[in-house]
C-alpha cells in the first residue's frame, strides 16, 4: 500500500511539472496555426500570425521578411506537403515567448519533392493580447 501511495504522489507531481500555463497553451496554439497555414498555403492565417517586422531565417542562411515569407508559401516556391513538430519546448518571459522544436517536413518546392529535418527557434511577441511571430531561425540537424 505504501508503494502504491508513493507511485500516486510521483504521478501527480509529474503531471504538475508538465502542465502548461494558459500563455504556453496560447503560444502552442499559434505554433499549430502557423504549421497548418504553411501546409495549407493559407495566406490570411500566415499574415494574421506573423508580425509586420517578421525576420524568417532559413537553414541555408536566407532571410525573408513577412511579405516574402507569405508570398513564397502561397505561390508554392516553399511548398510544404507535411510538417511534423516534435520535442517542443516553450519558455515565456513577459510578452516574449521562445519556442524550440524539431521540424520534419515533406516538401515539393518548385515541383521538386524533398524532405527536411531541422531544429527551429521561434520568437513570439504578445501584441494586443495576440501572440505574433517575430522571428524564426532554422538550423540543420547535425548528422
Amino acid at each position: 500500500m505504501k508503494m502504491y501511495s508513493m507511485l500516486l504522489v510521483c504521478c501527480m507531481l509529474s503531471g504538475i511539472a508538465f502542465a502548461q500555463s494558459k500563455e504556453e497553451k496560447a503560444v502552442a496554439a499559434q505554433v499549430e496555426s502557423l504549421r497548418k497555414a504553411m501546409v495549407d498555403a493559407d495566406k490570411a492565417t500566415l499574415e494574421k500570425v506573423s508580425d509586420e517586422k517578421l525576420s524568417y531565417g532559413h537553414s541555408s542562411g536566407k532571410i525573408e521578411d513577412k511579405t516574402t515569407f507569405v508570398s513564397n508559401i502561397v505561390n508554392g516556391k516553399s511548398d510544404f506537403v507535411t510538417i511534423d513538430l516534435s520535442e517542443q519546448k516553450i519558455a515565456i518571459t513577459g510578452n516574449t515567448a521562445i519556442v524550440r522544436h524539431t521540424f520534419s517536413a515533406d516538401t515539393n518546392d518548385g515541383g521538386v519533392a524533398g524532405h527536411v529535418k531541422l531544429y527551429i527557434l521561434l520568437v513570439w511577441g504578445k501584441e494586443g493580447g495576440q501572440w505574433k511571430l517575430l522571428a524564426r531561425q532554422a538550423v540543420k540537424v547535425p548528422a
